[in-house]
């Protein structure tokens, strides 16, 4: 604000009445005057000087080393000086870890919880179960998400990418629903069940849950039971595929989640809960029922 008291004071008005409507002291204005950089500030800028050097010099350089590369440009400061004055000049380390996603918290549900924790139904797309998982490759990170029927534990839909986007979320939901269609079964009315994520908040799968006639249905945050359902089968998916071996390709790691599903988990692999029927064997076991009673 001194800068302006001898602005206005050079405009003519009084140095007494302007102090008074900023509510400052006249002394240090006047002192000010004298000396309009203390000793303190000229420290402060050679450092924050010898700080931006070291930073050209090497981007990659975080504020413990940037202090010790002042030190020896003749700038002495301890290192939380260092903190401060990279702080408030901007001065960052190219190499610095940026905080993601995961330890944010999860925004708020835009479907009511419609399962409450019941993973069973007494007919096919009653309840589906979704959600994304991610496995690293020699190319970068692939992610998968699922839908499983609750009925026959059978995985109707799944999409595959690079990406983690709203777009994986609905691919899956379209793969379901087309699937479901193909074998003369009707969708509309079915539960959708998903957690919080922003893939499953998104207006993309709104719309598309809309558009089937589905409804959707979120749990509560940190309550990881409310989609245990669907972690037992990302459980096994990790402990047969994923962790088998480094895969090298993406296309590697898609190709053998797709066959794993389609013909190890659904036509292979017996589970309990289903009388000892895979899951493709529960459904034609149930439909050829149905139909000699019609």
């Amino acid at each position: 604000m001194y800068p302006l008291v001898s602005d206005l004071a050079a405009d003519g008005i009084p140095v007494t009445v302007t102090c008074r409507v900023l509510k400052i002291a006249r002394q240090p204005y006047y002192r000010w005057r004298v000396d309009p950089v203390t000793a303190a500030e000229w420290v402060q800028a050679h450092r924050i000087n010898a700080l931006h050097d070291a930073h050209r010099d090497d981007p990659t350089f975080g504020y413990r080393f940037l202090a010790h590369e002042a030190r020896k440009a003749g700038w002495r400061m301890c290192r939380r000086t260092a903190w401060s004055l990279c702080s408030t000049s901007g001065i960052l380390s190219a190499a610095q870890r940026r905080r993601r996603g995961k330890g944010k918290k999860a925004g708020p549900p835009v479907f009511d919880d419609h399962v409450q924790r019941i993973f069973t139904a007494d007919a096919p797309n009653r309840v589906w179960l979704t959600d994304i998982t991610e496995h690293p490759t020699s190319e970068g990170k692939l992610y998968c998400c699922a839908i499983k029927d609750v009925y026959a534990n059978r995985i109707v839909g799944y999409s595959i990418s690079d990406r983690m986007t709203a777009q994986l979320a609905v691919d899956a939901l379209n793969s379901a629903v087309t699937r479901r269609r193909l074998e003369d079964q009707e969708v509309a009315g079915c539960i959708l069940r998903a957690d919080r994520g922003s893939q499953f908040r998104s207006r993309k799968m709104g719309h598309a849950l809309n558009r089937h006639g589905m409804v959707g249905s979120m749990g509560r945050v940190g309550a990881a039971g409310d989609n245990a359902a669907m972690e037992s089968f990302w459980s096994l998916l990790q402990t047969n595929v994923l962790n088998q071996r480094r895969w090298a390709t993406r296309q590697d790691l898609r190709l053998a989640i797709v066959v794993w599903i389609e013909r190890k988990y659904h036509r292979q692999r017996p589970q309990d809960s289903l009388g000892g029927l895979t899951p493709i064997e529960y459904e034609k076991k149930i439909t050829a029922k149905a139909a000699v009673a019609a």
